[in-house]
């Protein structure tokens, strides 16, 4: 086929863009600033030729009109980059297991309260929450060990020790990521990270995958969240939210953390990405450090 009827790829005008730009900014709290102009262009005109509108005004009435909503979250969806991998920058990882969660479960012990529940917002395709899963239910048997209580255990040993329960809450933008963090079965490649003991204990070999195992898997809840909304998880102990920030601009980054601070329990904490801090945005975190990983305590306020 030729090339010469074919209209010219539309390359957006200023006002254009503008348009946009306040369009996903409204519906998920991503600011897309001059660096990133290239990127948003790229990955609406993928979108543009999968719906076949000829114009971007003909695109943004689609994404405007009640039918639009799909298409507005495919946009979304397309937006986001799903870069994750199991067992992600190990000095935070290493603090969360055998600081956080150590001084955590004591606290919890001492206050006859046996649940823990950690989220993982921004979750992708659920590497993050397996390994969150697999360092918890590890840290509790280490700790369970050493603090046994008289409870009845049946055979086969469970994953988490009665009367414990560890759940964790794993969250995104993007229905499709979801889908893969539930089916929760990775190739080679992504499980390059994963020593072999931890393969051994939680993952069953099939084909050439990974599949997580039964109980692990339930330990995990996948669900759709919008950070930019109201209607978050709450009572949570850590969340874990690394990597997402990054798209949001200054103002959009201090309500999240607000709101974060409002999701935690007291004397909860917040992870955030390797090259993210919380300085200049809030008073009521203080910075946890040990050995190069980094992590937010919420502040109590006496009353």
């Amino acid at each position: 086929m030729g090339t010469s009827g074919a209209a010219p790829a539309p390359i957006l005008t200023e006002a254009e863009l503008r348009l946009l730009q306040a369009l996903v900014y409204q519906e998920c709290g991503m600011h897309f600033d001059e660096r990133r102009t290239h990127f948003l262009q790229d990955r609406l005109l993928r979108r543009l030729k999968e719906c076949r509108a000829d114009s971007f005004y003909a695109y943004y009435r689609l994404l405007i009109s009640a039918e639009g909503k799909q298409e507005l979250a495919q946009l979304v969806e397309n937006l986001t980059v799903n870069e994750t991998s199991f067992f992600r920058h190990k000095a935070q990882l290493d603090l969360f297991q055998k600081h956080v969660l150590e001084e955590m479960l004591k606290r919890k012990q001492a206050h006859r309260e046996y649940s823990v529940r950690v989220w993982s917002a921004g979750c992708s395709t659920g590497q993050e929450a397996y390994t969150l899963a697999m360092l918890s239910a590890d840290a509790l048997a280490y700790y369970y060990l050493r603090n046994p209580l008289p409870v009845e255990i049946s055979l086969p040993k469970p994953l988490v020790p009665p009367p414990w329960r560890v759940e964790i809450l794993a969250s995104d933008i993007s229905y499709s990521v979801l889908r893969t963090g539930q089916e929760g079965a990775y190739n080679d490649h992504q499980m390059s990270s994963v020593d072999y003991s931890f393969r051994l204990r939680y993952f069953d070999k099939v084909g050439d995958r990974y599949a997580i195992k039964k109980a692990l898997k339930e330990m995990v809840h996948f669900d759709f969240h919008n950070l930019k909304t109201e209607y978050l998880p709450q009572r949570n102990d850590v969340i874990f939210c690394r990597n997402v920030m990054m798209y949001f601009d200054e103002a959009e980054q201090k309500r999240l953390i607000e709101k974060f601070y409002r999701c935690l329990n007291p004397g909860g904490y917040l992870f955030v990405g390797h090259a993210e801090s919380l300085l200049g945005l809030t008073d009521k975190f203080q910075m946890v450090h040990r050995d190069s990983g980094t992590a937010y305590q919420r502040i109590e306020v006496k009353e």
